[in-house]
């Protein structure tokens, strides 16, 4: 039997660890897919630390969702390895990228097709061991998405960064029409919301963040202006340019991001928050109705949202973002890095 060698949270708040196990065999719908590449993604950093930031101190608690050693990595792209009797059309050999938002089937959530929804999920390297791994088990291979002729370093990544990022701009599509949408935050998610939303909409967007190196590159990647949030005279300059924002992607999802999102709307604006930095946000109750504005949170997307996304990908109209590649087994270094704010774009890890 051919073993699996992982890089492995042994214990919450401490470095990756190596562990080898022997290579699981799949059984009826199973599919085991050899780990070509796998993104690292900033919720890696809150399931690697244990808990969530709420803000005032409180934190939520994830010890519990999941059994220890643990292999995060939800960012996959492989080659089918082997499959169970009933995995129809998993042939040995096939490049996937994996859909990793995976449901318990039979809830309301999942009948409608929101398995991302799901409250009794399934989703790699969230609740199920994932990618940082030499080979992942996928329960079916209708989560297996052919992406040929992308790279898989691209393709990876699109299956959350990309899919949090299609999925929440979709739901600002009718503002676009109306004026650029402001882009919050420009890590791998911004990045990546960046290069769809020159894909979905007329206007390039506009964006913000506070790292003047990432404000650069969204530049040079077409974004139409690029402010510093943390300067005092940026909403003014944003209201003054724009007359007031129609639509506000939050990729960072914090006190001050959520502030600033909201501060820079026009009336009938929106704000859709996709980040989990954490903290606490007050508003004045009055101003939802005076400025008559929705905020609303998105979690990943769904099953067809990533077909949608990766036939777009794959039609050439979206433009790969910036993509280091670091080996396997430096994944806590990448982590690291992750972590101190050194990322532009994206990591992925070579298996």
């Amino acid at each position: 039997m051919s073993r699996m060698h992982r890089q492995s949270l042994v214990a919450y708040g401490q470095p990756l660890c190596e562990t080898v196990v022997d290579c699981p065999a799949p059984q009826g719908t199973e599919v085991l897919v050899r780990v070509e590449r796998c993104g690292v993604c900033h919720s890696d950093l809150h399931l690697q630390d244990g808990y969530f930031e709420l803000g005032g101190d409180r934190k939520l608690d994830i010890t519990k969702d999941r059994a220890l050693p643990f292999t995060l990595g939800h960012e996959i792209a492989g080659v089918i390895k082997s499959a169970g009797e009933a995995a129809d059309g998993a042939q040995p050999g096939r490049r996937v990228a994996i859909y990793p938002w995976i449901g318990c089937g039979k809830c309301a959530a999942c009948l409608a097709g929101d398995e991302n929804l799901c409250s009794a999920h399934r989703h790699l390297g969230i609740s199920v061991d994932g990618g940082y791994a030499s080979h992942v088990l996928v329960p079916h291979p209708r989560y297996l998405l052919d992406y040929a002729p992308l790279s898989p370093d691209f393709a990876g990544p699109l299956m959350c960064s990309g899919l949090t990022a299609y999925a929440a701009l979709k739901r600002l599509a009718e503002r676009a029409d109306r004026g650029a949408v402001l882009l919050v935050g420009l890590g791998g998610v911004g990045m990546m919301g960046l290069s769809i939303a020159r894909a979905l909409f007329s206007a390039p967007p506009i964006v913000a963040d506070i790292d003047a190196e990432k404000r650069k590159t969204a530049l040079a990647a077409g974004a139409a202006a690029a402010y510093d949030p943390a300067d005092p005279q940026a909403r003014r300059a944003i209201l003054s340019a724009t007359g007031g924002v129609l639509g506000v992607c939050d990729f960072v999802g914090s006190d001050k991001s959520l502030q600033f999102a909201t501060g820079v709307l026009a009336r009938g604006g929106k704000v859709v928050v996709t980040g989990l930095l954490g903290g606490t946000f007050s508003i004045a109750t009055a101003m939802f109705a005076i400025k008559a504005m929705t905020i609303e949170g998105t979690l990943t997307g769904t099953l067809a949202e990533a077909r949608d996304l990766l036939a777009l990908a794959r039609e050439g109209k979206l433009t790969p973002i910036p993509t280091r590649d670091r080996p396997f087994n430096e994944a806590q270094a990448a982590l690291d890095d992750l972590r101190a704010g050194r990322v532009v774009g994206r990591t992925v890890l070579s298996v």
